[in-house]
């Protein structure tokens, strides 16, 4: 992976997206259906594109909307649809439209009664606790207007199905496939009505989002062993839908929380630059995330106590600073003596956590991990004494477990009581042990971080350290390369057969998976497993690239040697 130059720095004036560009493009230009780049298609976490390259414009999502109106008729989803937006600029527009249609469709639509942004996760929350307290006739659904932590030129359409997590390929298959029929028949077929109707009809109304989310929070967190810890926390949502949701939390549950940077730009113009010189809210970049660090971090002081002795920063500023995606269902945590914790090295500390701290979970709840992420989890859940149930990417895979369904809709399963990915997306059962969300949820795991200090005593870092003392200490690496559909297509039919060596980087093979061994589903890619290491790839499901995962629990020339 070659990194820019520029690369942690600030975003300057030519590098922001033109918004009066962007928004004539969502409105005006029509994509062509007969190209395949120009047509719905739903990659693991919804629909996403830039009207400028005609993947996100309007007739997308009014074709899409009356693709899922269609769809949960079907279905017999006949309560309401929770719908969300994030900051992005063309997340505006794509929410009206979707009003528009649905109130044509005369489906209930539910959006935020501050005409505020809404959170991934708490959408989740809404769609739970209506299904949880309603009848089974009259279950909801959902709709966030999202591209996450995608440039601010990128629009994304995102169904939550009654289960409150990601649709499964079956049925976003369906909603892309009416979508584009609709597109080829010039959206004859689509239902539609002025927003300024919709908004006054008996369709559309007004639901809570950010107060029963943060009123809730103190069931899935020991908000109160934060409080008494006196923890500092700096917040940061990367000028993301979490903003408003921060300083409420600090309110609400009386948190020595700071909201740091709490404009919001939709061309996201504070950021500093990822890898790839681009603006990407990708919290678990440090080149994206290298404006918090280096507050957090300030003169290179990280607190009282030497790094690992047990110090929690303080002496800095903040104990703990996190960041959070557009949609805030992503993580990232910067510690005083660690500097942004790398994705994999959190999860396992956030397992350990929760499985020693959480005593009215039931007994035998597994572990969620998908295939790419850090065998580090395999170690920790081995030395619980759990179950580790291994997935394709995608947050999909742990929506039936953390509802006590198994891990597929269709076939039983073990209970999960967590489920992560290695690019910083998880969630978690309440302390009673029943479901919270079924989306990832950012926001509390960033909350967690401060819970572990204020239960333990040590930063997240420290704790990682030690899980190394005991496990190993791995070193990991993910590369993303730049590629074309093409490629990406050939790179998910890759099959065992393909791999004809028997060694990797001098160890004997062990495996070579196609399949996610917790589930058995298609990982759309290879993995290729040692005793001491693995690699990975696979296609990104929302962007042009392709990713190839390695780690090795013998050092960085093993590492180099199976990237090699």
């Amino acid at each position: 992976m070659t990194v820019h130059p520029r690369a942690g720095t600030p975003a300057r004036p030519d590098d922001l997206v033109d918004l009066t560009e962007l928004l004539a493009a969502y409105r005006d230009r029509r994509p062509d259906p007969r190209i395949a780049a120009q047509r719905v298609a739903f990659g693991t976490s919804g629909h996403r594109g830039s009207a400028l390259s005609l993947s996100f414009n309007d007739d997308h999502i009014a074709a899409t909307t009356q693709a899922i109106c269609e769809y949960r008729t079907a279905a017999g989803t006949r309560g309401p649809l929770f719908l969300g937006r994030d900051t992005h600029a063309l997340s505006e527009p794509a929410w009206t439209t979707a009003i528009e249609v649905f109130a044509a469709n005369e489906v209930t639509v539910l959006i935020d009664s501050r005409d505020g942004f809404t959170p991934t996760p708490a959408i989740s929350h809404a769609i739970l606790r209506h299904n949880r307290q309603g009848t089974p006739s009259a279950r909801a659904d959902g709709v966030v207007v999202t591209p996450s932590h995608n440039p601010p030129a990128d629009g994304g359409f995102k169904y939550n199905p009654p289960h409150g997590g990601p649709a499964d390929a079956r049925a976003t298959g369906r909603i892309a496939a009416r979508a584009n029929e609709l597109l080829v028949g010039g959206l004859k077929q689509v239902h539609r009505t002025p927003i300024e109707r919709a908004l006054s009809s008996g369709s559309v109304h007004r639901y809570d989002y950010l107060r029963h989310y943060v009123d809730d929070l103190g069931s899935v967190l020991d908000l109160e062993a934060i409080r008494r810890a006196g923890v500092r926390i700096g917040a940061d949502p990367l000028g993301g839908a979490a903003v408003d949701y921060w300083s409420a939390i600090a309110e609400r549950w009386d948190l020595d929380l700071t909201v740091l940077n709490p404009d919001v730009d939709p061309r996201f113009g504070f950021m500093t630059l990822d890898w790839d010189g681009r603006i990407r809210m990708d919290c678990s970049s440090p080149y994206a995330m290298s404006a918090l660090v280096s507050r957090l971090h300030g003169d290179g002081a990280v607190g009282d106590g030497a790094v690992g002795d047990g110090a929690v920063g303080d002496g800095a500023e903040f104990q703990v600073a996190t960041g959070n995606d557009a949609d805030a269902d992503r993580h990232g945590i910067v510690t005083p003596d660690g500097g942004l914790m790398n994705p994999n090295h959190f999860l396992a500390v956030a397992i350990e956590h929760l499985y020693t701290h959480r005593d009215g979970w039931p007994a035998g709840v597994a572990i969620g991990k998908t295939a790419v992420s850090s065998s580090m989890i395999d170690r920790v859940a081995d030395g619980l004494g759990r179950r580790l149930v291994e997935v394709p990417v995608g947050f999909k895979w742990f929506v039936a477990g953390l509802l006590g369904s198994g891990t597929s809709g269709d076939e039983p399963g073990p209970r999960l009581g967590f489920g992560g990915e290695e690019s910083a997306g998880a969630a978690f059962l309440r302390t009673d042990g029943t479901v919270w969300t079924t989306d990832k949820d950012g926001i509390i795991m960033a909350l967690l971080a401060a819970e572990i200090i204020a239960v333990t005593g040590e930063t997240p870092s420290l704790r990682y350290r030690e899980l190394t003392r005991r496990y190993g200490d791995p070193v990991y690496a993910r590369t993303d390369v730049a590629t074309t559909a093409e490629a990406k297509a050939r790179l998910s039919g890759l099959d065992a057969a393909d791999v004809t060596a028997a060694e990797l980087a001098g160890e004997p093979i062990t495996a070579k998976l196609t399949a996610a061994p917790g589930n058995g589903a298609a990982l759309g890619g290879l993995k290729v497993v040692t005793d001491s290491g693995w690699f990975a790839a696979r296609p990104s499901g929302t962007e042009d690239v392709y990713k190839i995962y390695a780690e090795s629990f013998t050092g960085p020339e093993h590492l180099a040697r199976i990237q090699g």
